[in-house]
Formats: structure tokens, sequence, C-alpha cells
């Protein structure tokens, strides 16, 4: 990084945040969500394909996904990659549509997601620190080279640090908010 620039840190520093709430999101909690289906890739015309590019996902109740897919012969493709996609899912085919019934989770289960979403936490903590040690670097060049007098390369090492513990913080209340959904029976 050549050059200083806190709000390019800050964009960083955002799409770190929002990496980690798309992680996240694919975590089960106890409520039906379309985005949980988005990891399972179906093999269909040859090749692998996301889900979402062969069939639509609706939640039509708390505890139910409705997979419509596109093209019939395309349904039992569409069901065993749901079976066999490591999500603990047992669809049911009724022709075109695909009924997903959610299980519980148990306690053991809420745990192992809780510890999954700290992992993917601490992923994005790190990756902060990164960008903000990536400004700390271009200010401390900055200040060596010339271009930035010692007083101004402290007002703005504080701003980064500012950046990053606001950053911080986010995180900690994303994964906080999602431990108590994964919890909440």
């Amino acid at each position: 990084m050549a050059s200083y620039d806190l709000s390019e840190l800050k964009t960083r520093m955002q799409k770190s945040i929002s990496s980690l709430r798309d992680e996240l999101s694919g975590l089960r909690t106890g409520r039906a969500s379309a985005s949980l289906l988005d990891p399972v890739t179906v093999e269909a015309y040859g090749s692998r394909m996301p889900l979402n590019q062969v069939a639509t996902v609706t939640v039509p109740e708390s505890r139910m996904l409705s997979v419509q897919v596109w093209d019939r012969s395309m349904a039992n493709a569409v069901e065993k990659a749901i079976r066999d996609s490591g999500l603990g899912l047992n669809p049911m085919s009724e022709g075109q549509v695909i009924r997903v019934p959610l299980p519980e989770l148990n306690e053991q289960r809420r745990k192992e997601l809780a510890k999954v979403a700290h992992n993917y936490a601490e992923q994005a903590r790190v990756a902060v620190r990164h960008i903000r040690r990536d400004g700390m670097d271009a200010l401390k060049k900055a200040e060596k080279d010339g271009d930035m007098s010692q007083d101004d390369a402290k007002k703005q090492s504080d701003l980064v640090q500012k950046a990053t513990d606001d950053a911080v913080s986010e995180i900690d209340g994303i994964v906080a908010q999602k431990e108590q959904e994964i919890m909440q029976v």
C-alpha cells in the first residue's frame, strides 16, 4: 500500500464485516432462511451449479423451505444435492416442488454452531487488524519520507485505531446477536 487513505481503510473494514454477515447467514438458526441452501451445488447439465441457478427457494413457514425446480428433470438431482449437502436436511419431493422440513436443533448442535460463528468472527477481526497494520505502515512510511509531520501521523494513527475499534465492536455485536439467535429455542 503506497499511500494512506482513511476512507479506503474504512471501506476495506466494512467489506470484512459484510463478508462475516454473509458467512453467518449460512449458519442455521431455529428459523428457516432461504440463504440456508446457498452453499448447495447441484450436478446439472454436465457441471456443478449453485442451487439458486436451477430452482427458487422460498420460506412458506418458519420451519420449512420450499424449493421450486425450474426444470422437472432436475428434481431428483436437486433433492440428492440437498440430502448430501451435510446440512442435516431430509428433503421430500412432490414433483417439481421439494419440501425441506428443518429439524429442531439440539443443545449440542447449537453450541457447535455458536463456536463456528465465533470462528468466523475471529477471522473477520484478524482481517480488520491486517487492514489497520496496512494503514499504520503507510503512515510510518509517509512520516519517514517527509510527506507528513509527526503530529499529523499521530492524529491519523489515532483515527485508524478508532476505525479499527469501531469495526471490531461491530463484529462483536453481530456475532453476539447471531449466537443469541442460534441458542434461542
